[in-house]
């Protein structure tokens, strides 16, 4: 009979030791889920931060632009969809008819995670054949970081301005596909159009307002224009609702 107590007190500590361990091991990782915080709130935090830079003039734009094409490329897409609640709202929202479906929202609020964010943010949301038409842009710097699906974009540098044409030449004609990202500044590839080729897309999008004077906004324009020598191209400044006929 005690070798048989010995036996049922040895298998009795050894049940015990192995059911603290494994709620042990469940709570601590409970407290570090609760406690960690989202990558992509630290990666929103960094946005933000050199979307500071720039306004401060502490970067130049295309300082700016190549940091933020480095940092968009270390996104964590599946961090950053949870994050934003992409299979809610976002998955939910209708298409439009014609173009992009721009669908505005609130990051959740996480310590440490500036609330008056320096740039302004929305997700792009179209299916296929749909474009986010070609547009220029005054008094900005915007970036694209592709979620979902695949984008035929295109880049093209604003070389010059009359009141009713644009002088702009390619730099970019390239596919798009989850995690790349391409930026726009005053300097640089300034002009964009980005079609969908998949059956839906989605774009993160960040836009950076007043970096100069004036104004800050789309100029819509339709790069099938005249060809100049040098590889420019005269096009036609247009209105947003003929932009969107013919390209959305």
């Amino acid at each position: 009979m005690a070798n048989l107590n010995r036996r049922d007190f040895a298998k009795s500590t050894v049940e015990s030791l192995l059911t603290y361990s494994l709620l042990g091991s469940l709570f601590q990782q409970q407290l570090f889920s609760a406690e960690i915080k989202p990558m992509a709130a630290q990666w929103i935090k960094e946005v933000h931060e050199l979307g500071q830079d720039l306004k401060g003039k502490k970067l130049s734009q295309l300082q700016w632009k190549e940091q933020c094409e480095k940092l968009f490329t270390k996104a964590d897409l599946k961090d950053l969809m949870k994050f934003v609640d992409f299979s809610g709202r976002i998955s939910s929202t209708p298409f439009r008819d014609k173009g992009e479906r721009p669908i505005r929202f609130k990051f959740p609020e996480v310590e440490g995670l500036p609330t008056n964010l320096v740039f302004g943010h929305q997700i792009f949301k179209l299916k296929k054949g749909q474009s986010v038409v070609p547009h220029g842009h005054n008094n900005m710097a915007t970036a694209f970081l592709i979620m979902k699906g695949e984008f035929h974009g295109k880049h093209y540098d604003r070389l010059e301005d009359t009141d009713t044409h644009m002088i702009i030449k390619p730099t970019i004609d390239a596919k798009f596909g989850p995690g790349d990202c391409s930026t726009v500044t005053q300097m640089k590839d300034n002009v964009h159009w980005f079609k969908t080729e998949s059956d839906e897309g989605y774009i993160f999008n960040i836009h950076i307002l007043g970096l100069t004077t004036g104004s800050s906004g789309r100029v819509y324009v339709d790069p099938q224009g005249e060809q100049l020598n040098g590889g420019r191209i005269r096009a036609r400044k247009i209105g947003a609702a003929e932009a969107t006929k013919l390209y959305g």
